[in-house]
C-alpha cells in the first residue's frame, strides 16, 4: 500500500516546528505538551501507537517524544514503522532505568532518550538539542569524501560507493564528525561532547551509535576497518582502512 510521504519543513528558530508526543499518560502527555507548547513548538499528541501514525500521516512532525511502553504496539514498533516512511528524529521516553530498554531504543534509531521520572524542562532541551543537529550544518559546506563514502553536510545526505545510506540524525553527525577528523582518537566523552553536545551522559550512546554507523558502512562491521577501537582510549576513524585489513572489535565498543 502506498504510503503518504512526509513533507519538508523551512522552519526558523521553533516557528512552525512540530512535536508529536505519544503517551499513554494523559498527565505525562499534557505536562510535556505544556512545556513544548510555551517553548514555542506546535504540539500534536496520540495516545498510543495507531493513533501515532495516523497523526504522523496528517501531519507530519519535526520530532517525536516517544513513549517506550505504550499498549498494544510499542513504541519500538512505532520508531520502525515511522522511519519506514522518512527520516524524523525520535526522543524515547523509558518508564525504567533498565539499560536494555535504553540501548534497545537506540538500537532501532532513537536519537535520545529520557529516564522517567524527568525534569520537563530537560526534555525540552533535549528536544532542542536533537532539532539542532537535526538542522542543515553551520560547519563548512563541501563534501566530505573518504574511502567510498561522500557525506554532503549542508544535504544531509551520505552514500557508501554510490548507494545512499538510510542514517539517524545522530548517525549522520556521527559519521561527518569522523570525515572531518581522520586519524584522530577520541573517547566516547569527547565523542558526547562534540557529536552530541553534551557535557554528560550515559557513554552507551556513543557505543550503540558507533556500532550502527559500523553495520552501516564498514565491508564487515565484525573486523571494523574504518572506525577502529583504540584499546583504553575509544575510536578512530581510518581513512586506510578500507584498503587494509580491519582489526576486531572490543574494549570500548
Amino acid at each position: 500500500m502506498h504510503q503518504p510521504q512526509p513533507q519538508p519543513h523551512d522552519n526558523h528558530g521553533h516557528s512552525g516546528t512540530r512535536v508529536l508526543v505519544v503517551d499513554d499518560d494523559p498527565t505525562v502527555a499534557e505536562i510535556v505538551s505544556g512545556y513544548l507548547d510555551r517553548a514555542g513548538y506546535v504540539v500534536d499528541r496520540a495516545v498510543d501507537g495507531p493513533a501515532a501514525l495516523a497523526q504522523a500521516t496528517a501531519h507530519w512532525p519535526d520530532l517525536v517524544v516517544l513513549d517506550l511502553m505504550l499498549p498494544g504496539m510499542d513504541g519500538l514498533e512505532v520508531c520502525r514503522r515511522m522511519r519506514g516512511r522518512g527520516p524524523v528524529p525520535v526522543i524515547m521516553l523509558t518508564a525504567r532505568g533498565d539499560e536494555d530498554d535504553r540501548i534497545l531504543g537506540l538500537e532501532v534509531g532513537a536519537d535520545d532518550y529520557v529516564t522517567k521520572p524527568f525534569s520537563p524542562r530537560e526534555l525540552v532541551l533535549r528536544v532542542e538539542s536533537v532539532l539542532r543537529r537535526s538542522r542543515p550544518s553551520a560547519e563548512p559546506r563541501g563534501l566530505l569524501r573518504a574511502a567510498g563514502l561522500s557525506v554532503d553536510p549542508e544535504g544531509r545526505r551520505a552514500t557508501k560507493d554510490g548507494t545512499e545510506l538510510a542514517l539517524t540524525v545522530r548517525e549522520f553527525d556521527l559519521l561527518a564528525f569522523f570525515l572531518r577528523n581522520p586519524g584522530h582518537a577520541y573517547s566516547r566523552e569527547e565523542l558526547m561532547r562534540e557529536v552530541w553536545g553534551w557535557d554528560f551522559g550515559d557513554l552507551s550512546t556513543v557505543t550503540v551509535h558507533v556500532r550502527r554507523l559500523r553495520a552501516k558502512i564498514e565491508t564487515d562491521p565484525a573486523r571494523p576497518a574504518l572506525i577502529q577501537t583504540v584499546w583504553g582510549v575509544g575510536y578512530r576513524f581510518d581513512t586506510a582502512g578500507a584498503d587494509a585489513a580491519g582489526v576486531s572489535d572490543g574494549g570500548e565498543g
